[in-house]
């Protein structure tokens, strides 16, 4: 097998910028015949319904459903995969699932309010999502993990009824990730899967509720399928390939280093593994432990298109401007492998999920360490944020005037609403005056 020899970068540079924007540079143009596909779909089953739904499922996943009735798994179902599961596997989900429903707890947003001076209230209501749609990906995915950080959180926040839709191909049903809908308090599973599953989640057919938001990974036709239906309803996001970005002191086991990095290039060959380090010694034996433990990994093939593809190592003078340079990648995942990681911490800014410390390998935060592993990607960490409670949770604000604050509010009102030329706005707040 030939020998990896990783892209290198030196912060120093004359050209850096254009070196780093070229090393990101993520293609996520749109093919114009999938767009055109799917806009098919939805109109198809915005129109037929569940006769839609049956004949794409027949159709894309090889089943032989006759009826709306047969996509539907009961709760039993959910059930006897869960009592199905080795002991060992079952331990791990629950624990998993305990670990993500306590952080969550912490995310709950709560109403207030507050009383001025002449009795007016002003406040915020905080109230739960009616329903929730969650895409889980089948076939050789199988992703119960995902199940976990998309369900609990939902649960957590109140929502009504949680719809989970997952396609099921040849008929064949995955028991780890019906077990952990089971764990996690799915409300309805359906076997359905691709742009038909989002258009009936968006639009609703006769058996299948419309819901309020769908959450969860796909593939391009569903992530597609996602961008189409935003407006009618929310989404979570559209996530790009998993990205990982380390900063380390040279002071770290080269092969942790490098098994991290290996963690997340197995996704697809266009995720991204890229270290940054102070020290250049240290990136080569990276490098070297990188080419003694790829051979050994079942994904090598993978693992090294990502590596060769998009990965790269970063040389700079310090962790100060590992810092800086990390705040304009704004990674998916970023690990913090030196020797005071909360005061690198400090300084950073723009990073989905943030690992602390040598011991703390993000792989951990994919499946168990409880915090949600649905993060922004592509460099949309520098304005938003991973998936949590508080998206399945809307606020309403409260306005509630007393006789004093109609006055004082209604004489601001009416200036600032003449000044717009909206006379009735204006006569509305006089007429309590």
């Amino acid at each position: 097998m030939t020998a990896i020899s990783m892209t290198r970068l030196d912060a120093n540079s004359a050209d850096f910028n254009q070196q780093l924007q070229s090393l990101l540079a993520w293609d996520a143009a749109d093919d114009l015949q999938i767009h055109q596909r799917v806009l098919e779909i939805i109109a198809d089953v915005r129109q037929r319904g569940d006769q839609a739904l049956i004949d794409y499922t027949n159709r894309f996943d090889h089943c032989q459903f006759k009826q709306a009735a047969d996509l539907e798994l009961d709760q039993q179902a959910l059930l006897d995969a869960w009592n199905s599961l080795p002991s060992e596997q079952a331990v791990a989900l629950q624990s998993a699932a305990n670990r993500v429903r306590a952080y969550a707890e912490h995310q709950k947003l709560q109403s207030w309010q507050y009383t001025e001076n002449d009795g007016t209230v002003l406040g915020q209501k905080v109230t739960a999502l009616d329903k929730a749609g969650l895409y889980v990906p089948g076939g050789k995915a199988a992703y119960p993990s995902s199940v976990l950080m998309n369900a609990i959180p939902a649960k957590v926040a109140g929502v009504g009824e949680l719809i989970m839709v997952v396609p099921t191909p040849n008929g064949e049903t995955n028991p780890l990730v019906l077990a952990a809908a089971h764990v996690a308090g799915v409300d309805r599973v359906f076997t359905i899967g691709g742009a038909q599953a989002v258009a009936a989640l968006a639009y609703g057919t006769e058996t299948i509720p419309a819901v309020d938001k769908i959450v969860g990974p796909g593939n391009i036709y569903v992530a597609t399928a996602k961008k189409l239906v935003f407006g009618q309803v929310g989404i979570d996001m559209i996530a790009g390939p998993s990205e990982i970005l380390i900063i380390c002191d040279g002071l770290t086991n080269p092969d942790w280093i490098a098994m991290d990095l290996f963690s997340q290039a197995e996704h697809d060959e266009n995720a991204q593994a890229i270290l940054i380090s102070d020290n250049a010694e240290f990136l080569n034996q990276v490098e070297a432990s990188i080419n003694k433990l790829l051979p050994e990994m079942e994904r090598a093939k993978i693992i090294r298109a990502s590596l060769v593809g998009r990965g790269g190592f970063i040389k700079v003078n310090d962790l100060q401007q590992a810092a800086e340079i990390t705040n304009r990648i704004a990674p998916e995942h970023l690990e913090l492998s030196v020797a005071e990681p909360q005061l690198l911490c400090d300084q950073i800014r723009n990073a989905g999920a943030i690992f602390l410390g040598r011991y703390t390998a993000e792989a951990l935060g994919d499946y168990c360490a409880g915090p949600n592993h649905v993060l922004p990607t592509s460099s949309t960490a520098r304005y938003s944020s991973p998936l949590g409670v508080y998206d399945f949770q809307k606020r309403s604000s409260l306005i509630n005037c007393s006789a004093a604050g109609a006055q004082q509010l209604g004489k601001i009102a009416s200036v600032l609403a003449r000044g717009e030329s909206l006379t009735a706005h204006a006569r509305s707040a006089e007429f309590r005056i």
